[in-house]
């Protein structure tokens, strides 16, 4: 509740220090602040209590509460309601090419390399929260699972979805996999249209040559990201499929076409990247994610109710009262 109320001069605090003072000064001055009479004896006189003597320090307590008021509306509190709008110039279109061939059953990233992707590219996608993001599977052959979207829990639902299975003809189709993306991308009206084509492998099947897919992106003006995904050496991968229809692992040679992916990055004006674990991965994702900034503008409304008017009222109404006091019932005529 408090979370929006401050005081825009809290300096004037300091003033509460000369209450303390004030209070000390007049309990050492108190018997002096009325007229006193001095006789020899006063056995002649009736002893009677008088409650108006008892009650005159009502007055000063009614001054230090008034001047404690007064400090108060010097203070200036106030209550402050800010709302905030974001709004978006114009977003970026984004489709992720995904390589699901078998090898990205490989043990080398943790569980296996297509999970770690996953999992990371899950956390780019929920980072991109003004962009429309589609998704690209492709192995031997290659098709969209999900069409350009800003509704980022229909891609997350997809890419959760993706799977290594047998219905997609084996092998990789980089340049169909691209093909396919550049495919969704040719018609966006966005400011920017970006691609991230990962792979794990070399381009040994499709009917689209590679350079020929990224000299379509150019044509579009399409930036692709490539990703070579796998370490350096041998990876523990599939090598033949058991009995009860498991995958048999071996260690093979990992073997990514890195020349060719940056072939495609450079004439795209993109990058590449390579991910040799599931850490690098993820700086990959966070560094594409950095260099494809949305222009986003932030308007905020701020409204002031303004409390120091009546700490103002309420100061004025006990000096009067204590006047009031002081020139009716504690009226002196000496």
């Amino acid at each position: 509740m408090l979370s929006n109320f401050e005081f825009v001069h809290p300096q004037w605090f300091w003033l509460f220090l000369l209450v303390p003072l004030l209070a000390v000064w007049y309990f050492f001055k108190r018997n002096k602040q009325t007229a006193s009479l001095k006789i020899s004896s006063t056995k002649g006189f009736k002893a009677r209590g008088n409650w108006l003597a008892k009650l005159r320090p009502l007055m000063f307590i009614l001054r230090l509460l008034a001047l404690s008021a007064i400090i108060v509306a010097l203070s200036r509190p106030r209550t402050v309601d800010e709302t905030t709008r974001t709004v978006s110039n114009k977003g970026i279109d984004i489709v992720m090419a995904i390589d699901v061939s078998a090898s990205m059953l490989a043990r080398d990233l943790k569980p296996n390399r297509l999970e770690a992707l996953k999992e990371v590219a899950a956390r780019f996608i929920r980072d991109r929260v003004t962009d429309r993001i589609g998704l690209v599977e492709y192995a031997g052959e290659s098709f969209t699972k999900t069409p350009l979207t800003s509704d980022k829990n229909i891609v997350l639902s997809s890419l959760k979805s993706i799977t290594y299975n047998t219905i997609i003809e084996g092998g990789t189709a980089i340049g169909s996999g691209l093909a396919t993306a550049v495919n969704r991308l040719k018609e966006s009206r966005a400011k920017s249209k970006v691609i991230i084509l990962l792979t794990d492998g070399v381009n040994n099947t499709g009917f689209i040559d590679p350079k020929i897919a990224s000299e379509l992106a150019v044509e579009f003006g399409i930036k692709v990201y490539t990703i070579g995904l796998g370490t350096n050496g041998m990876a523990q991968s599939p090598i033949g499929i058991r009995p009860d229809g498991g995958f048999q692992y071996g260690m093979q040679k990992v073997e990514i076409d890195e020349s060719l992916l940056k072939e495609i990055a450079k004439t795209t004006n993109g990058k590449y990247f390579r991910a040799t674990s599931n850490t690098k991965l993820e700086a990959i994702y966070k560094e594409i994610n950095d260099l494809e900034k949305t222009d986003i503008e932030e308007f905020k409304y701020t409204n002031y109710n303004e409390l120091f008017r009546p700490w103002v009222l309420l100061a004025l109404g006990l000096l009067g009262i204590e006047l009031l006091l002081r020139y009716t019932l504690f009226r002196s005529f000496v």
